[in-house]
C-alpha cells in the first residue's frame, strides 16, 4: 500500500496549492481519507477529511472556507485545494486513509499515511 502525497511548494501569502494524494495497493473507494499537518515544533493536526463516496466533508476551522477536499476514486486520488493560503499554513501535510466509520479526525483512526509533501507560505 502506497499513498503518494504531491503539490507542495512554495507560494505567496494569499495564492493557492492543489495537493493530491495518489494510492496505489488499495481500492480507495473503501476508505475515508484524511489530510493532516505538521509545522515545524508542532504536534500533527487535522486539516480535512471526506467520506468514501466524497459526500460528506469535514475541515478544520483554520482552513474552512478556503479549502475544498475532493477525490476521483476512478483515479485512486484525492484532492486538497488550498486558496488564500497563509503563512501559518506552513507545514508537511500528510494525506491518510481510514477504513473505519468516518470520516474521523483522530489520526489513529488512519491505518495508512503518505509521505507528506511540504507546503511553505511566505509572507
Amino acid at each position: 500500500v502506497q499513498l503518494q502525497a504531491s503539490g507542495g511548494g512554495l507560494v505567496q501569502a494569499g495564492g493557492s496549492l492543489r495537493l493530491s494524494c495518489a494510492a496505489s495497493g488499495l481500492t480507495l473507494s473503501r476508505y475515508h481519507m484524511g489530510w493532516f499537518r505538521q509545522a515545524p515544533g508542532k504536534e500533527r493536526e487535522f486539516v480535512a477529511a471526506i467520506s468514501r463516496d466524497g459526500g460528506i466533508t469535514d475541515y478544520a476551522d483554520s482552513v474552512r472556507g478556503r479549502s475544498t477536499l475532493s477525490r476521483d476514486n476512478a483515479k485512486n486520488t484525492v484532492y486538497l485545494q488550498m486558496n488564500s493560503l497563509k503563512s501559518e499554513d506552513t507545514a508537511v501535510y500528510y494525506c491518510a486513509a481510514d477504513p473505519s466509520i468516518g470520516p474521523n479526525r483522530g489520526s489513529k483512526k488512519y491505518d495508512y499515511w503518505g509521505q507528506g509533501t511540504q507546503v511553505t507560505v511566505s509572507s
